[in-house]
């Protein structure tokens, strides 16, 4: 049979997790939170559970959640969302992003992917008929050339995706940015899909620049994000999707037919405390510690920080220690030395390889200060 991503194969996630697993390394690749749920979340799930709430939720999801999710998207970026028609609740982000390109991109259409990129953009492109245009962002800051991306318009472009706070960069939006973004949408006729799922994890003062908070933006743009970050809950798989009304029909027709409902119980149970805690207004603090904590700890080793301006990932230069790739690196740091990340070239269609590193710092602080005593050891 002929594949139809014949050069895919199991994603770098998996490969690096596996790899700790097997050699009992510290596993800093993959990015999930080492942190309990809280209490009280888990009580209003086992609550629902136990009430009945057992079968399938509405296909666009509960309207407690819907309700809750707009209101708090009114409450921190002013952007006004019906709960019945313009909010959608999904089986985790990576749905929303694989419903939101299905939606609008046509064979033949270009898509615009800033790189280095989450590894689903692609494929989804591709499996509708998409032809990726890829721009990579500027090394070592990780900004966008605006200008390039200009260049690469063509009649065919149908859209751009983009990510902020960047996984796996740590980078975010700036209001030259969005300057630079309104600028585009008045020249060309596009869509935007945006991957906030990072919205909360924002430091040193800045504020999420959310594609919500603006007029000329929100009106062309499916906006992703995930209550797996914020709630330390990636195996619930629970996300949303904003967009405006006659986008979000075309995204529903997508949606229906690849997850239909998610999780009814733990919709109802966010629902709840979305509506009743403001905890994910604390995420940026606590995460920016962590952050400051493993950067202190870093600089007893030959790795270098770069700049991390949201997330809960630190990219490190490694240049001073070897010239190996970053693929061979990774390996070589999980087998020999006990601390498994993961390679940044991975997210390049290029593999593009500036000897740099991408840890997970989601971790207790005792996970992290292990990690980084075998990394003195390098």
């Amino acid at each position: 049979m002929e594949s139809k991503l014949p050069d895919v194969g199991v994603t770098i996630f998996t490969v690096m997790s596996q790899l700790a697993q097997e050699s009992g390394a510290i596993n800093l690749s993959q990015g999930f939170p080492d942190f309990d749920v809280s209490p009280q979340l888990i009580d209003r799930v086992t609550h629902y559970m136990q009430a009945g709430y057992n079968q399938y939720a509405p296909m666009q999801g509960v309207p407690a959640l819907r309700a809750a999710i707009a209101a708090k998207v009114e409450a921190l970026y002013g952007g006004r969302y019906d709960p019945e028609t313009e909010v959608t609740v999904t089986s985790g982000a990576t749905e929303a992003l694989y419903a939101a390109v299905s939606a609008v991109v046509r064979p033949g259409d270009e898509v615009i992917i800033v790189e280095p990129a989450y590894d689903a953009y692609e494929p989804v492109v591709r499996l509708n008929g998409g032809v990726p245009v890829f721009v990579p962002l500027s090394f070592p800051d990780y900004r966008i050339d605006w200008d390039t991306i200009g260049r690469r318009f063509t009649p065919q472009t149908r859209a751009l995706i983009l990510n902020t706070p960047h996984n796996p960069t740590g980078t975010t939006l700036g209001a030259a940015d969005i300057a630079a973004l309104e600028a585009l949408v008045g020249l060309y006729d596009f869509f935007i899909i945006c991957d906030e799922v990072y919205e909360h994890i924002v430091f040193d003062g800045r504020s999420h620049q959310s594609l919500a908070r603006f007029p000329m933006l929100w009106p062309r743009s499916f906006i992703v994000s995930s209550f797996g970050k914020t709630y330390h809950a990636t195996g619930w798989k629970v996300g949303y999707c904003l967009a405006p009304g006659v986008l979000t029909r075309e995204f529903r027709k997508i949606h229906q037919y690849l997850t239909f409902a998610t999780s009814t119980p733990v919709q109802m149970a966010l629902a709840d405390h979305l509506a009743a805690s403001d905890d994910h207004l604390a995420l940026a603090d606590f995460y920016q510690a962590k952050r400051d904590r493993f950067r202190e700890l870093l600089a007893a080793t030959r790795f270098r920080p770069l700049a991390c301006e949201g997330t809960y990932f630190q990219m490190v230069d490694y240049s001073a220690i070897t010239t190996e790739a970053d693929t061979v690196f990774a390996r070589r740091l999980t087998t020999d030395f006990g601390v498994a990340a993961i390679p940044p070239s991975v997210f390049y269609h290029d593999q593009r390889d500036d000897h740099v590193l991408r840890f997970c710092f989601a971790k207790h602080d005792q996970t992290l200060e292990e990690a980084v005593e075998k990394l003195c050891r390098i």
